[in-house]
């Protein structure tokens, strides 16, 4: 069974490398006092409450190399997605000291980050249980960390808006200003795009909700409305596009929002602001 919540994050081995590099540099100056064959036993736990994510990229940097003696192991004991408590084992092994203290850093690091934002989606995901509504990513990522994050917001229950600017097409208020209109937006974004290719518009009154629709567009993201204003506008036109919700939406209010109808609720907040899930790596 794999580690991993198939799909794996495009390239992220790349992303592992960098990290690891960035870490140790030309090497580490505490961990050369120690012998090249001194193996240890060692063991990653949780410390806290949440969703795993990153296991896989714990195992892809302390994992034996080939060249490794043949005491040294690895055993993941966790899948990322799985639910996990404060003391749960999520890996162990034996490596050479060195190899284990070179990487240990960055395989917490990683997976601190990526659980909290798989336990941050989890606890939105279950304020809307019950509802139609789906919990969304947004493009508000760490820079070279995207596909790790979203991800990561898949293990913790929550669903993928576009990638990037290359993989779908939002018209959002600068290009409505940019371009003269709801109408004319759609109309130039149509005219360059494929046929395969959806369209939503950000609308921020019933009004533009309205033309969008009439113009053919085939998602609308209702930006910074009120309840209210959202509940009027899918009852109105329910069955013709998909809404998405959007703007400064917490844990307070995502129920809220999810019970007007909308089909779709985009948090900022799973990647760009989720606390750290604690881990620790403990020699034997």
């Amino acid at each position: 069974m794999s580690i991993w919540l198939e799909p794996e994050p495009l390239s992220w081995n790349l992303i592992v490398e960098d990290a690891l590099a960035e870490d140790i540099g030309y090497g580490d100056i505490t961990g050369q006092a120690l012998a090249n064959d001194l193996l240890v036993q060692w063991r990653i736990e949780a410390q806290a409450d949440g969703i795993l994510c990153g296991a896989g990229i714990a195992e892809f940097i302390l994992a034996p190399y080939p060249q490794d003696p043949e005491k040294c192991t690895i055993g993941v004991e966790r899948m990322d997605g799985d639910s996990i408590s404060r003391g749960d084992l999520i890996l162990e092994g034996i490596l050479p000291a060195r190899r284990a203290l070179a990487g240990e850093r960055t395989a917490l690091n990683f997976l601190m980050h990526l659980s909290g934002v798989a336990t941050t989606t989890a606890m939105y995901v279950k304020k809307v249980e019950g509802t139609d509504a789906k919990i969304i990513d947004t493009r508000k990522t760490v820079p070279g960390l995207r596909a790790l994050q979203k991800y990561a917001v898949r293990c913790g229950g929550g669903h993928n808006h576009r990638m990037g600017l290359f993989d779908g097409a939002l018209i959002k208020d600068n290009h409505i200003a940019a371009l003269g209109g709801v109408r004319p937006a759609i109309q130039a974004v149509r005219n360059s795009i494929s046929h395969m290719v959806k369209i939503e518009v950000e609308c921020e009154t019933p009004h533009q909700v309205d033309e969008a629709i009439d113009c053919g567009a085939e998602v609308i993201l209702l930006d910074n409305m009120d309840p209210f204003m959202m509940r009027e506008i899918v009852k109105k036109h329910k069955g013709r596009v998909l809404f998405e919700a959007s703007g400064g939406i917490n844990l307070d209010t995502v129920r809220g929002v999810a019970q007007t109808g909308v089909d779709l609720i985009s948090v900022g907040a799973l990647t760009h602001s989720p606390c750290s899930l604690a881990f620790h790596m403990e020699f034997e």
